[in-house]
């Protein structure tokens, strides 16, 4: 991930150090609903993972590892690294997960720990695999929301026994599924993290997978070969170009949100480009663009693949059909009425991150950024900006929502570094100082590097600005245009359940 670690804080770390002590407290730590499998202090500057990958360069660490049962059927792994206690900044961060987790790296802990911070995470509950979840309400409830805040809350009673106080402050930094963790805490749990990052996040789960789902079906009946697919991004971005400023041009799309007008042009530009897209290329091209719809009612499930983004990354990840179907349920025979019904009334209450009411959040001062990128066909913007929109809606004011949550849309971002802007600052430092020094993040800096080379050297502004550029005066934040993607039906985002 190209999100670094910020450097250890100058908070003063009580006490010297004392792995044996820590150690010994963490084990006679009593876990609710679990046991602590493995504790464990370690100067040792390399290790050996499962499968031979040796890790280098190690700080002298803390290892916890603890598995939590609330419920049967119910499996939550947790892993918590400590730093010695000189060396602790008082702080404690939580990470996130990926895909259909399932597993913990160890690598992931290195640089936390290297900076001073107590950090732990969780398998979400999912192990060995994503069909951990077929027919099993507790693994739905865990990798919705549940596992990340045990995970919380036993990763911070680990530090209490290892350091004897507790942390000063919490922050969590997490992607894609990270990023669902991120919003499920700042909406379920506010008082779990003081400050969250939410990167590329998958927080409206249930109808992402319904777009992976939408674009399967109809990849799978009208297949683009590589150079056809190449040929509707390059259309997508020429098209879009007259919009962009000089820097990002013919380059990548900053913002694509387009009109059913825009989707007819991009496909008729695309078309002109490459004879050998056929009509039902262009029908297919449609849906895609729009994304999909109910097929009874109409009503918006998913808006669609944004113009200028690889269709690669746009399907697949249909594990929570499987959850609700079965494993061996053919996935291409799904429909868009009944089944698309079932399916969000067993899963939706649990995994989606949709509640835009944060005043719980905001009132013990808890600062959020969000990040999304406009070139990401995997967790596409356009939901993430509705959300900034209802919560600003139920805040009473635009003005309220920055005092508390900001949204970049790094331009042509896919999910993660790519073609687009490749380079951001820590943005979890940034989180951090916003809530220590209540300096909010108005301008970051950011970059597209090619082979060393930086071919792309912006401001960004969080939304709704944007930034404009003249020669006259050069970079400059200007006003964008608010909303500008179809919600989501409200049926398909129903209200949290435990």
């Amino acid at each position: 991930m190209w999100i670094a670690v910020l450097a250890a804080s100058a908070s003063t770390a009580l006490g010297a150090d004392a792995p044996a002590d820590g150690v010994a407290a963490i084990k006679a730590l009593p876990i609710d609903h679990g046991q602590i499998t493995f504790a464990e202090h370690s100067d040792a500057p390399t290790t050996t993972l499962p499968g031979g990958h040796e890790m280098k360069n190690l700080p002298p660490r803390t290892m916890v590892r603890l598995v939590l049962h609330p419920a049967e059927g119910s499996n939550i792994n947790v892993e918590v690294w400590l730093p010695d206690a000189a060396k602790w900044n008082g702080k404690f961060i939580g990470l996130g997960n990926g895909g259909a987790a399932g597993h913990i790296n160890p690598a992931w802990f290195v640089g936390y720990v290297q900076g001073g911070y107590a950090v732990a995470t969780t398998d979400m509950g999912t192990a060995p695999n994503a069909m951990s979840g077929v027919g099993n309400k507790e693994v739905w409830k865990d990798f919705g929301y549940r596992a990340t805040h045990l995970m919380t809350v036993v990763g911070k009673q680990v530090t209490r026994a290892c350091f004897g106080r507790d942390p000063e402050l919490s922050y969590f930094n997490g992607g894609s599924t990270g990023g669902q963790q991120a919003l499920q805490e700042a909406q379920r749990y506010p008082e779990d993290y003081d400050g969250i990052i939410a990167n590329i996040p998958a927080h409206c789960r249930t109808p992402l997978h319904a777009y992976f789902l939408w674009n399967d079906q109809i990849l799978r009946r009208t297949p683009f070969t590589r150079e056809q697919q190449d040929n509707v991004i390059r259309a997508g971005t020429e098209y879009m170009a007259s919009r962009e400023i000089p820097q990002t041009a013919g380059k990548l799309v900053s913002d694509p949100r387009c009109t059913s007008q825009d989707i007819e042009a991009v496909i008729a530009l695309a078309r002109a480009k490459d004879p050998t897209l056929t009509d039902a290329h262009a029908e297919a091209l449609r849906k895609l663009f729009d994304g999909p719809r109910h097929a009874v009612t109409g009503e918006r499930i998913f808006c669609g693949i944004p113009f200028g983004a690889s269709f690669d990354i746009a399907h697949g990840h249909l594990y929570l059909f499987n959850w609700v179907f079965g494993a061996d349920k053919d996935l291409m025979t799904i429909d868009w009425g009944k089944d698309i019904d079932t399916y969000t009334a067993a899963l939706a209450p649990y995994l989606n991150a949709e509640n835009a009411d944060l005043s719980k959040f905001n009132a013990r001062g808890g600062k959020l950024i969000m990040i999304s990128g406009s070139a990401d066909s995997c967790v596409p913007y356009t939901a993430s900006l509705d959300y900034y929109e209802r919560v600003t809606e139920q805040c009473g004011s635009l003005d309220k929502a920055r005092s508390f949550i900001r949204l970049y849309i790094v331009p042509g971002m896919s999910h993660g570094p790519g073609p687009g802007i490749n380079r951001l600052p820590n943005m979890l430092g940034l989180v951090m100082h916003w809530r220590e020094t209540g300096e909010a993040p108005d301008r970051i800096q950011a970059q597209r590097v090619t082979n060393g080379k930086t071919e792309i050297d912006i401001p960004l502004f969080p939304y709704p600005a944007k930034t404009g550029y003249t020669e006259a005066k050069g970079f400059e934040r200007i006003d964008g245009p608010r909303r500008g993607v179809d919600r989501i039906a409200e049926r398909f985002r129903p209200k949290a359940a435990e």
